[in-house]
């Protein structure tokens, strides 16, 4: 795991500016401390902070060169079959060097070319540098565990692993892509290949980039089809899958350093614990973290008794409110994009702790987006039954009914009822579209305009499937990637800690998607069949227990301890003057959470996320160098 950046003057070929692809790399120094490294040939020039994981000698340095230094490498991530991959190379002729994964990338692809991301099982974004072709060659890894963002510049392009070395570059400037500030209201965050910042893109997972003289050629390498096999049964299903994870969990524990699992207590990373007890890994170190404010978010009892069990060495960590305000701009600015990924504050905390005794961990994040795990996959598939009934009895006797009630959460469900799950589920958080009418000022619907849909590829890609299928497809291409592993990436990294997700094995992801969706949920149960993979080596306790999902008391910590902090944030003359929102409106959100007459902590933490990321990287006497001091 590392950091890297880069720049291609491929338009012009004029000499690439050396100090700014230092600059570039030194702010994300936080990424690789062992060690950093530079290349330089012409009109580009390359950037490398090292982590260092494998070969941990000075052998193991990058840039990498391969094939009489033709080819030159800066990559970030880990490929967990290099073993097996090194063999076949060794077998065909090919002489290493080092020990490292990166070598035997680089080797691959002096052979394969492209084809060679095929045989790849990892998480990676690298750039190889061609000094023959005079070409540079850019992926990211099928799922997208490892980011990849890019700029295209008045004389080329500018990449690298984190948005702030594009801006430490000059060629790309902190200005806000205004119309995503409503998909960012929408969502939380910003799905698709777009960000926030105007001109700056995200390569997408499962991609690869080729950058030539002549131009830029962008293309995918892999995808997820949803092809249920209905001729396995429940008990082969639970097993082929048990034995798969297995496997997965045993090659990412591959490492010349120590690795430790971030342990909640729900069933992802307890089975991950159970995995590697089960393939003869001892001693392993757990990690957990909480919230004073009671069981609700607390899960410590359960991740103990996982630790008890498979005799860990266990770790817990609890984090104040105070803590979690003083940390917010720090946050905002290790995120780079605007995430109202709550929980990422404490993944920081636990990260910071768990560095303390290791250098690697492995969490079990994408789990649910496999397997169906969170209740709104459930409440949508019960939507989708009720749009089964006669319309006459739905539009004639129910709906009227709903709206008569007081019950406003009924009638709120009524309405998502009446609408096609293509308008009506955009992704796990609930986000309620009727805040923009009462929050928006007339400047930024008009800046709004018409957005386009950012889901509408994904529905139209799996219009044929089932209505699970699409939802896991949609939050596998978006959330997934934007929100939840953008979030592990950052807090983790932020601490030189590497995360490893057995979970998003691309063979697990591929498997995944041929289990029927009646496996995935059953009986109002999420994750049944890999519960059932699970049964006996798990206590009943974690298997049935309700998902908490890293639970943070935001509501709690806005509604008492950060009120303060809220007024003087949202309602600052900076945040005004923006005239994104009208002051008014937020005035009266803040008053309703804070006397706990409605809650509205959600839109609340929205709002302080997007000015804490104004005043990060957009206002001009802030600047990604000043932010991190």
């Amino acid at each position: 795991m590392c950091g890297i950046a880069g720049i291609y003057n491929f338009k012009s070929l004029a000499p690439v500016d050396q100090e700014t692809v230092r600059d570039m790399t030194n702010i994300i120094a936080h990424r690789g401390p062992d060690a950093d490294g530079f290349h330089f040939d012409g009109p580009v020039g390359l950037g490398h902070r090292r982590l260092a994981i494998l070969d941990l000698s000075e052998r193991g340095r990058q840039p990498m060169f391969f094939h009489n230094r033709r080819y030159a490498i800066v990559f970030n991530g880990e490929i967990y079959n290099y073993i097996e991959l090194r063999r076949d190379l060794i077998a065909k002729g090919c002489v290493f060097r080092t020990d490292t994964d990166t070598e035997v990338l680089l080797a691959l692809f002096a052979e394969q070319g492209v084809d060679c991301l095929k045989r790849l099982n990892g998480m990676f974004a690298f750039a190889i540098w061609d000094s023959v072709d005079r070409s540079l060659f850019l992926a990211r890894d099928r799922v997208g565990i490892k980011p990849l963002y890019y700029s295209i510049t008045s004389d080329g392009i500018s990449f690298a692993s984190e948005i702030k070395s594009l801006l430490v570059s000059k060629e790309t400037t902190p200005t806000v892509d205004l119309p995503l500030v409503d998909t960012y209201f929408s969502f939380g965050y910003v799905p698709g290949t777009k960000t926030l910042f105007e001109g700056c893109q995200k390569l997408a997972p499962g991609h690869w980039m080729w950058v030539r003289p002549t131009g830029i050629t962008t293309r995918s390498y892999w995808d997820v089809c949803y092809a249920p096999n209905t001729h396995r049964t429940e008990e082969q299903t639970a097993e082929e899958l048990r034995e798969l994870l297995l496997d997965a969990a045993k090659i990412h524990m591959r490492s010349d350093v120590p690795v430790g699992v971030f342990l909640s207590g729900g069933v992802d990373s307890s089975t991950t614990v159970a995995l590697l007890a089960e393939g003869g890994f001892e001693n392993l170190k757990t990690f957990c973290v909480a919230y004073g404010g009671g069981s609700a978010y607390d899960e410590t009892k359960y991740a103990r008794l996982v630790a008890d069990r498979f005799r860990t060495d266990h770790h817990v960590l609890y984090v104040t409110p105070d803590q979690f305000k003083d940390f917010i701009p720090r946050y905002v600015w290790h995120m780079d994009e605007p995430v109202t990924e709550a929980a990422a504050i404490s993944l920081y905390f636990i990260s910071k702790l768990l560095r303390e005794h290791v250098t690697v961990a492995l969490s079990g994040e994408g789990s649910d987006e496999l397997f169906g795990g969170y209740n709104v996959y459930r409440r949508q598939q019960k939507f989708e039954a009720y749009r089964k009934l006669p319309a006459a009895i739905r539009q004639g006797v129910l709906e009227p009914l709903c709206q008569l009630t007081g019950n406003g959460k009924l009638r709120e469900y009524a309405r998502l009822a009446a609408l096609p799950l293509e308008k009506r589920y955009l992704g796990v958080p609930y986000n309620d579209s009727r805040y923009k009418q009462v929050l928006y000022t007339d400047d930024l619907w008009a800046a709004v305009g018409t957005n386009d849909d950012p889901l509408a590829a994904y529905y139209y890609q799996t219009r044929e499937s089932d209505a699970l299928s699409r939802m896991l497809y949609n939050d596998l291409k978006t959330w997934l990637v934007d929100d939840l592993l953008i979030k592990a990436d950052k807090m983790t990294m932020a601490n030189s800690v590497e995360l490893r997700v057995p979970f998003l094995d691309y063979r697990v992801v591929e498997y995944a998607a041929s289990i029927p969706s009646h496996m995935k949920i059953r009986r109002g149960q999420g994750k049944w069949i890999l519960k059932k993979a699970m049964r006996n080596r798990l206590p009943d306790e974690i298997l049935d227990r309700t998902k908490m999902g890293f639970p943070t008391p935001l509501r709690l910590m806005l509604q008492e301890g950060l009120s303060g902090y809220v007024y003087d944030l949202l309602l600052s003359e900076r945040s005004v003057n923006r005239a994104y929102f009208k002051s008014e409106a937020i005035e009266t959100l803040i008053r309703e959470h804070v006397t706990k007459k409605v809650d509205h902590h959600i839109v609340l933490w929205k709002l302080i996320v997007l000015e804490e990321w104004h005043r990060q990287f957009v206002d001009t006497k802030n600047s990604p160098v000043h932010a991190s001091l």
